[in-house]
């Protein structure tokens, strides 16, 4: 249940946003129900609360320099922190973002208002080192919230940095992500063996073998779970094509199959928060329409495996 509060803070970073959309007061909050902030969740290892929904970088900001292909990306961040939400995960592996990703942060002025999370996927602590080194100077900061191994490449090297980087202040929180199922059970070892704030891990109507023991070991440890993929890169779309939403999405407050398809994610509680990642400010607005409301039922929720079969 939102406090006081949290609905204060809420309507606080709207206003923040609205001055850098330029978006109508009235028109604003019409995009948001009324009185409500996003969900927010709890890190485990340090009880700070971020946004539920967060967003991701991975191709969607992988573009050039002209105004056609950085332009929506300008709206899809001023949307993003006019809800309040604050999450943007990215990688040095995904072309151009993290560049992009900087220099739209700095021109914006948002950098502050930012919880920025990107990785370290190669091998040898020297080339991570300079790996994360160009990372913030792209990022334009001196810091980051959250430092990830990717895909656990050299994950014993690399978790040894992140310590060292930890430990100078360079980053608040430490990683381990994976995006493909069969990369889990590894994943589930890693986490047991160095206990970071966080992992990061695919999870989604059709993809639900994270609920085996990555989740449960996560609560049991106190780790921070992102999730990524949770359209299966958008093959969800293609198996809901032409059907109805169900029944009872009205009610959830649900308007569209991605928004059911996040609150599925989100509806497992040991899930900290999720990172669609998208190009488009109409769909930047709909991802994160599904960060208000009350997680899925157990019913609601098997509706949903059951539809998609």
């Amino acid at each position: 249940m939102p406090t006081r509060r949290h609905v204060l803070a809420g309507l606080t970073a709207l206003s923040a946003g609205l001055v850098l959309s330029g978006l109508p007061l009235r028109a604003a909050l019409a995009a948001q129900p009324a009185g409500q902030p996003l969900q927010r969740r709890t890190i485990p290892s340090s009880g700070q609360q971020v946004p539920v929904i967060g967003m991701g970088t991975a191709d969607s900001f992988d573009v050039g320099n002209d105004a056609k292909d950085r332009d929506p990306l300008r709206e899809v961040l001023r949307r993003f922190f006019a809800a309040g939400a604050t999450l943007i995960d990215t990688a040095p592996s995904y072309g151009q973002a993290e560049a992009v990703l900087g220099d739209l942060l700095a021109e914006l002025g948002l950098r502050k208002q930012a919880f920025l999370a990107t990785k370290i996927g190669t091998s040898g602590r020297d080339a991570g080192l300079q790996q994360f080194q160009r990372s913030l100077s792209l990022l334009k900061t001196d810091q980051v919230e959250l430092l990830q191994v990717h895909n656990l490449r050299d994950w014993k090297t690399q978790t040894a940095l992140l310590k060292e980087i930890k430990a100078q202040g360079k980053t608040r929180y430490t990683g381990v992500t994976h995006y493909l199922e069969s990369g889990h059970e590894e994943l589930a070892e890693v986490v047991r063996q160095v206990r970071p704030d966080f992992l990061q891990v695919n999870y989604a109507v059709n993809a639900r073998g994270a609920e085996k023991t990555l989740f449960p070991l996560a609560q049991e440890l106190g780790v921070a779970v992102l999730v990524n993929r949770s359209f299966d890169d958008g093959r969800l779309f293609g198996r809901v094509k032409d059907k109805a939403l169900p029944p009872w999405a009205a009610q959830a407050g649900i308007t569209s199959w991605a928004q059911a398809f996040l609150r599925f994610s989100l509806s497992h509680p040991a899930v900290t928060a999720v990172i669609p990642a998208t190009s488009r400010p109409d769909r930047q607005s709909d991802n994160l329409r599904a960060g208000y409301g009350e997680p899925l039922t157990a019913q609601q929720r098997q509706s949903l495996i059951d539809l998609i079969g």
